[in-house]
């Protein structure tokens, strides 16, 4: 077998995932893929967006990993009433200094879930964009650094529930993944039943990774090779969201960028030092299926996201795959 990194580093690094995957299935039953999604999101400094009906467990996956790293969590619960200040911090005026203070906002900590953002006003929304992209806040012309490691887990109710405003796409784009729960089947919920006879299982959740191992697993990511092939395949992948004719608006090059480094960490997580073009289709959707908008006549055929994005990938041709397969 080829390797191109250090494949001990690798294997010290898949080794620290597994123990966050462990920690989650623990916690959400029957839900190994979306676990996984979570854990690459965290491996990858991005931030992920939950879109799903409420009580199907996402305030646990945050709590969760917030515990498994030893992170300081917050929720914020987002309302139609609540204000950027709300969120970021406000400066007050303290009389025995005779200086302004920063009080900082909710969204200073290191696991932050943000509860039915798609309650708020897009103005309060918008105050969500720097913390995300540059990992700062700026409030009264003073920038002050978020903490390290920082993830926003965002959650979302679905758009036809009354009182939900749209997501901007600036701030859509800012996700790195976006991932569904559902519904548990019924063994899972039957075991959901079992685990919480006595307690909530998140009450015997510890702590399973270090801050520094959290930061090697994150460097490890960037170890792992891309061949031109597969970044061809990536790129391709992604301008071909911006011709299709069921798609008004398709993804940008970040868009790109996550699928490059979403792929490092799946190859990771299974033990490779090199990406593979399976690594790149199986985090299509989950990359770009929030970055792109479905065109009105597409919307009125009833088509979706997801369809369309198998349709494209039928049509991209696959780095080493045989014709007819």
């Amino acid at each position: 077998m080829t390797t191109y990194g250090r494949p001990q580093a690798v294997v010290e690094a898949k080794t620290i995932a597994e123990r966050l995957l462990d920690n989650l299935g623990r916690v959400i039953l029957g839900k190994e893929g979306e676990e996984r999604l979570a854990v690459i999101a965290l491996m990858c400094q991005g931030h992920l967006l939950i879109e799903d009906v409420p009580g199907v467990g996402k305030t646990m996956l945050a709590k969760t990993i917030a515990r498994s790293i030893g992170g300081v969590f917050r929720r914020i619960q987002f309302t139609p009433d609540m204000l950027p200040a709300d969120i970021t911090g406000v400066s007050i005026y303290n009389q025995k200094t005779g200086e302004f203070e920063w009080r900082p906002g909710p969204i200073v900590a290191q696991v932050v879930l943000a509860d039915e953002i798609n309650r708020a006003s897009p103005k309060t929304q918008a105050a969500m964009l720097e913390c995300m992209e540059e990992h700062q806040i700026t409030v009264d012309g003073i920038t002050h650094p978020m903490p390290e490691p920082f993830i926003v887990l965002a959650t979302q109710n679905p758009i036809e529930y009354e009182g939900t405003f749209p997501l901007p796409e600036t701030e859509l784009d800012r996700f790195l993944v976006r991932l569904h729960l559902g519904y548990p089947g019924h063994e899972e919920e039957m075991g959901v039943l079992e685990a919480q006879r006595y307690e909530h299982p998140i009450n015997s959740i510890e702590q399973v990774v270090s801050e520094t191992e959290l930061a090697t697993l994150q460097s490890s990511v960037k170890d792992i090779h891309v061949e031109e092939t597969v970044r061809d395949y990536i790129v391709t992948v992604v301008e071909a969201t911006r011709n299709h004719p069921d798609l008004y608006l398709g993804a940008s090059p970040r868009g790109s960028l996550a699928l490059y480094r979403l792929a490092q960490a799946s190859a990771l997580l299974d033990g490779r030092d090199y990406a593979l073009p399976d690594d790149v289709k199986e985090l299509v959707y989950p990359a770009l299926g929030h970055r792109v908008i479905l065109s009105s006549p597409a919307r009125i055929r009833g088509k979706t996201t997801r369809e369309v994005i198998a349709e494209l990938l039928e049509r991209v041709p696959v780095p080493g795959a045989i014709p007819g397969d």
